[in-house]
C-alpha cells in the first residue's frame, strides 16, 4: 500500500485468471491482470489478500501512459476497482491471530450487502427508519 502526497491510500496487484480452456499441449494458461484500489478499499486489501487468495473485482478499465526512462511511450491497461469479493476463507488468518475465529472479511468488507445470503427475515423499528 503507498500514499498520495495528500494523504489518500492507494494498492496495486495482479489478478491471475486462469483460461477456460487449454493449449494444444493441455496446458491452461492465465493472463495477469494489474487492479488498482484506493481509500479503505486499498487498505482491506493491503491487510488482507495473499498470493493465491480467490477475489473477484468490480471495477472500470483504465488506459493511461507515460514516459519511460529511455524516452519511450508507454501504455497501461488496468481495472480500478469500485469492489471486491473475497472468495474464500483466509488459511493463515487463525494462524496469525489466535484470537480471531472468523474471516476478517465477514465483517470487514464495506461493500457486502448487508441483505443478502441469510435467508433470515430482517427486523427494522420504526426508529432505524430515516422518514
Amino acid at each position: 500500500m503507498r500514499y498520495t502526497t495528500s494523504g489518500i491510500a492507494v494498492t496495486t496487484f495482479t489478478l491471475a485468471v486462469n483460461r477456460p480452456y487449454a493449449n494444444q499441449e493441455g496446458e491452461r494458461q492465465a493472463d495477469f491482470i494489474n487492479i488498482v484500489t484506493w481509500q479503505k478499499l486499498a487498505d482491506l486489501c493491503a491487510n488482507y489478500l495473499r498470493k493465491g487468495r480467490q477475489v473477484g473485482v468490480e471495477g472500470r478499465l483504465q488506459t493511461r501512459s507515460y514516459e519511460n526512462q529511455e524516452g519511450r511511450k508507454v501504455y497501461v491497461t488496468e481495472v480500478v476497482a469500485d469492489r471486491a469479493y473475497f472468495l474464500d476463507k483466509a488459511q493463515d488468518d487463525q494462524a496469525n491471530n489466535p484470537h480471531s475465529n472468523h474471516d476478517p472479511f465477514a465483517s470487514a468488507d464495506p461493500f457486502a450487502d448487508p441483505f443478502g445470503g441469510s435467508g433470515k427475515p430482517i427486523h427494522i423499528t420504526d426508529d432505524d427508519l430515516p422518514f
